[in-house]
């Protein structure tokens, strides 16, 4: 696993910067392709469904996480 490397985001307008090892980035790319919306919009949808007490780098990584689950 790389290390986290940090990517800027906007979220309903908003620029914010999220850090996501390599691997996190390209599956969350991925499923933003096969999901056929803008990366942005994807990170849009986890930021709005994650609690107060989640930051949204886990959010994604689980979002990822339950998708390939969920998918095999």
């Amino acid at each position: 696993m790389s290390r986290p490397v940090k990517h800027s985001l906007t979220l309903r307008g908003h620029r914010t910067s999220v850090s996501l090892e390599e691997e996190f980035w390209q599956a969350f790319r991925q499923i933003a392709a096969e999901e056929k919306m803008p990366l942005n919009v994807l990170a849009a949808r986890i930021d709005e469904a994650r609690g107060v007490d989640m930051g949204l780098a886990s959010a994604i990584r689980l979002h990822v996480l339950r998708y390939y689950r969920d998918k095999g």
